[in-house]
């Protein structure tokens, strides 16, 4: 009985294993391996232990630019948070409430989750086209003009809005798993505080938010993940460079631009980008880790 049911989990787990190894195990090896040696062009030379990360830190332009990356990581985690995750939960309390046509709300808010990350970006790239831009346009329409301004060329803007973008595409999601969350709340525990006098507001404060604690470890890990891996969505609207003058450069462009290079200049060090990659992997391995340990502290606290 025992050699059969190892069998049936080596057929069920084994393609599994296999494609994680061949996709994600073997690249991140890869990548380490790399970062140790020198490089020209596509071509490895010698060994030269961690004299790549040593220049990533200390030599122009790799320092300055790694640095502005990662704070710009660290802003869109920041931002999403508050933005979109925050709006999620509203939205997720007025929907457990069951007002008229819920179903079909959710189905909306959850509708851009469904959409290609390349359509997105690129629709969202004409509505904030400076000439000929619905945003603009409605802004002209609405009397705030003054308000119309190149979003994706202006350096004090671009980031904001790709945030903005991107919160727009993903808030279906964290509404779904947190009224998940919410409607796996007992009812009991709701009536039992309604029963001593509790408002709404006591009721979301003292009953509801606490019990969501694994909602939010799960929201706050994957924001975390997807804002430190953040790639796509740059990329398809404002390119590889980060454009304007690297106001939307992320840690995931830098590596990209490092180690296959870029249109314009086609310089590239393999090395340097295998770094990249290397430090990414242990920053997201490390403080999702640590993050994990302590929002799961929480849940037991509150508990």
């Amino acid at each position: 009985m025992r050699t059969s049911r190892r069998w049936w989990l080596v057929f069920f787990l084994g393609p599994a294993i296999v494609l994680f190894a061949a996709f994600i195990t073997y690249p991140i090896l890869s990548a380490l391996a790399f970062s140790l040696y020198a490089w020209e062009g596509i071509g490895r030379r010698g060994f030269v232990g961690l004299a790549n990360f040593a220049r990533l830190f200390a030599t122009f332009p790799y320092a300055g630019l790694l640095v502005n990356a990662f704070w710009h990581n660290v802003l869109v985690f920041i931002a999403t948070m508050l933005l979109q995750n925050v709006t999620a939960l509203g939205l997720a309390v007025l929907l457990a409430r069951g007002p008229w046509g819920a179903r079909g709300y959710r189905v909306i808010f959850f509708l851009p989750v469904m959409l290609s990350l390349v359509i997105v970006g690129f629709l969202w790239a004409l509505f904030l086209n400076p000439v000929f831009g619905l945003v603009n346009k409605v802004l002209t329409l609405l009397h705030a003009g003054a308000l119309a301004r190149p979003w994706l060329g202006d350096a004090s803007t671009a980031l904001l809005t790709l945030i903005v973008v991107n919160a727009w595409r993903w808030l279906g999601f964290p509404t779904i798993v947190f009224l998940a969350g919410i409607n796996a709340v007992p009812e009991e525990y709701v009536e039992a505080a309604r029963i001593d006098g509790a408002g709404e507001w006591a009721v979301l404060r003292r009953i509801i938010f606490p019990l969501l604690a694994p909602a939010v470890t799960i929201i706050v890990l994957l924001t975390f993940i997807g804002a430190f891996n953040w790639f796509e969505l740059p990329y398809i609207m404002q390119g590889v460079s980060g454009a304007p003058n690297r106001a939307t450069d992320v840690l995931s462009l830098l590596f990209y631009r490092t180690a296959f290079g870029e249109v314009d200049t086609g310089l590239q060090d393999i090395g340097i980008g295998s770094a990249i990659a290397v430090l990414m992997f242990a920053l997201l391995l490390g403080m999702s880790a640590v993050g994990a340990v302590l929002l799961r502290r929480r849940e037991v606290e509150l508990a």
